[in-house]
């Protein structure tokens, strides 16, 4: 046990499952109003799961399914779950972008872990957008905070090629109106391309989002490379549960894991993966968040740095299932181990070095050594000049068409 432990009278919860006053009585007659017996909760860490679920987010059409295995998990832990709704960004239905929404979801998440009596929170999502957002309120509010990724979906398949969600639809609408294609082969493809739930399969922004916060410390250790249609991705959303209830007792909150060295991590990891350009500017939202010094010269100074090592489209040649086979996240990482922080922490417990020691790579193709990087230039580059004077960020490393 770790002698930092908190007793009952030290959770947030504690004001309303035994306090003796009028709100107390009212918030456990309210939750028997939903049919839960007094000794169901009494006395239990309350654990929030905020839902992105949509059914306007195919990204997030299975996270109904993974909050019921997170409570489950809460329940054996010896916590009490709370399955709360939060906005859900599903990239392709929002219109005209989910960038405007990004601060809405931040807000919402923030207020709703403000706002109800929890101990500690499982954040779900994975699209664009609700990464960012979701830890964005998380790392405000300052709880006990999971995130459990969505996971990418399948890789899709088409008369013989593997085609990846987003850039190819680009692609091939170009090939459509060019009349390289036909109209028939076109509504074809609509249901080839994206063959399960899960975020984009290629190295789009929820990949690489996902990818920073795994390499920061608050997923579990390699979660982001699971995909979302894999059993895995099941038993990982139940050992979130797990877990959220052994930080509450803890009191392992995102202070006590964010520090320039992790930001930094995501950053090596962010660039290794030859990832989005727009996840620079939520990277530094976050570190602003939690009050870290982060900035566009720090993410160029790395970017320098960092070869890209991720085969994967559209730097490369892969999809995000073809990472997770080949190692994933944690043998990426291994991969540029001497240029990371191995004692920052993680939500595991363990520090990232402790938790890379095991990581293997069964594929060197997919995921390159330093020796043979994907492509000779940098992930991004930051350039600056009478349009942008304070600076904008270019993909630097797109090595398909």
């Amino acid at each position: 046990m770790n002698k930092d432990r908190r007793t009952i009278d030290q959770l947030r919860s504690q004001r309303w499952y035994d306090s003796p006053d009028m709100r107390g009585f009212a918030h456990r007659q309210r939750t028997q109003q939903m049919g839960l017996r007094r000794e169901e909760f009494m006395s239990k860490p309350v654990v929030g799961i905020l839902n992105t679920w949509s059914d306007m987010s195919p990204c997030h059409a299975h996270l109904r399914d993974r909050a019921e295995a997170v409570k489950r998990a809460v329940w054996a832990a010896g916590g009490f779950p709370v399955e709360l709704p939060a906005m859900s960004l599903g990239e392709v239905m929002v219109k005209p972008t989910t960038m405007l929404y990004r601060n809405f979801l931040a807000m919402e998440a923030e207020e709703l872990l403000r706002s109800h009596p929890l101990d500690g929170v499982v954040l779900l999502g994975g699209c664009d957008k609700t990464t960012p957002g979701l830890l964005m309120g998380a790392i405000s509010m300052d709880i006990p905070a999971i995130f459990c990724p969505a996971g990418p979906m399948l890789n899709g398949k088409w008369k013989g090629k593997t085609l990846g969600a987003g850039t190819h639809t680009r692609k091939y609408w170009d090939e459509l109106r060019s009349g390289n294609i036909t109209q028939d082969e076109w509504v074809d493809l609509e249901s080839r391309m994206t063959r399960s739930n899960g975020t984009c399969n290629t190295m789009g922004t929820a990949s690489t989002m996902t990818s920073i916060v795994d390499a920061m410390g608050l997923t579990l250790p390699g979660a982001s490379s699971i995909p979302a249609a894999d059993s895995g991705h099941v038993r990982m959303a139940s050992a979130c549960g797990a877990r959220i209830v052994e930080m509450i007792w803890e009191n392992l909150r995102p202070s006590d894991i964010l520090t320039r060295d992790s930001f930094l991590n995501g950053a090596r990891c962010y660039m290794a993966m030859g990832g989005s350009t727009n996840a620079a500017v939520h990277l530094i939202a976050l570190a602003r968040r939690a009050n870290v010094e982060l900035t566009l010269d720090d993410l160029d100074a790395v970017a320098r740095e960092t070869p890209v090592l991720a085969n994967i489209f559209p730097s490369g040649e892969y999809l995000m299932e073809d990472f997770f086979y080949a190692g994933g996240l944690p043998a990426l990482l291994k991969r540029i181990a001497g240029h990371l922080a191995l004692d920052a922490r993680s939500i595991s417990g363990k520090t990232l070095g402790e938790w890379l020691e095991p990581a293997e790579c069964y594929d060197d193709d997919v995921i390159r050594p330093l020796s043979n990087p994907v492509t000779p230039g940098t992930a991004l580059a930051v350039l600056r000049g009478n349009l942008a004077p304070d600076g904008a960020v270019i993909k630097a490393s797109a090595a398909n068409p």
